[in-house]
């Protein structure tokens, strides 16, 4: 499985960004879908997840009502809409699959692509 990430740039706070994930191979409808990110000198922290067969969602608390991660199933793509954006977003934005719901809620997923930079200017 590979995961490439895109998306990312410079944005001034309260704009908007859509990062884009291109996932390889056939994903299976257990698969979980999901967007982490990593400070500098943070630990990688969960963002957004989605289950790919039945499209729930859930979102770190900080998120909530700003951010909107979707899939599209045909062309094996998922999205975080990023509204509202803070400052304290400023990160690189990986994308990531598991089977585990628990170990992507925790940004601990068994796949994990190479991330997008997110920088939001005050």
């Amino acid at each position: 499985v590979q995961l490439q990430a895109s998306g990312g740039g410079l944005v001034q706070a309260g704009g908007s960004l859509r990062l884009s994930c291109a996932a390889s191979g056939r994903i299976y409808s257990s698969a979980v879908m999901g967007w982490f990110r990593q400070a500098p000198g943070k630990d990688r922290e969960f963002v957004a997840a989605i289950r790919w067969g039945v499209g729930s969602t859930y979102y770190k608390d900080s998120v909530k009502g700003r951010f909107t991660i979707s899939r599209d199933k045909a062309e094996n793509m998922v999205y975080l809409q990023m509204d509202s954006l803070k400052p304290e977003d400023t990160s690189i934005y990986y994308c990531a699959k598991d089977t585990d719901w628990g170990k992507v809620v925790s940004a601990k997923a068994d796949y994990q692509g190479q991330g997008t930079l997110v920088t939001v200017s005050s």
